[in-house]
């Protein structure tokens, strides 16, 4: 039997608590400062220890979690879930943007010019050739 870990890199708690499908993931983000342990800005190799505070930012929705336990493995989701839990602010605050995000309008119906449709562009297009007869009367008629 596996004794329990008392510290772990922090990059392959992130993979095994399934916050990153890859451990270079879990690299990329935290070299990019998009992971905080305790506030502060680390580094992959950084030891994780039970208790500790870690704010994991990936895309919009940022997460602030405690560490529970720390896994050897990575597991199944419902394993993963209980290695951390996430701040009661966290939750509130990630419910409330994906509200916002629900009831935010469509970007797409804030454009009042754009690019035409289909049906409007050939529309132009047989209004140009009609009209182009009259703008230019280059004849050798003269």
């Amino acid at each position: 039997m596996t004794e329990p870990l008392e510290r772990q890199r922090i990059d392959k708690w992130l993979w095994a608590a399934r916050f990153f499908k890859t451990r270079a993931l879990a690299v990329q983000a935290i070299e990019r400062g998009r992971v905080q342990v305790a506030g502060a800005n680390v580094k992959p190799a950084r030891e994780l220890k039970a208790g500790e505070l870690v704010r994991v930012r990936q895309g919009e929705i940022e997460r602030e979690v405690q560490v529970r336990a720390l896994s050897p493995m990575r597991g199944p989701a419902p394993v993963a879930q209980q290695l951390y839990k996430e701040t009661a602010a966290s939750a509130a605050a990630r419910e409330q943007a994906a509200a916002d995000r629900r009831l935010a309008p469509e970007p797409a119906h804030s454009i009042a010019q754009g690019r035409p449709t289909k049906r409007e562009r050939r529309a132009l297009d047989e209004q140009r050739h009609a009209d182009w007869g009259e703008r230019w009367s280059a004849s050798l008629e003269d």
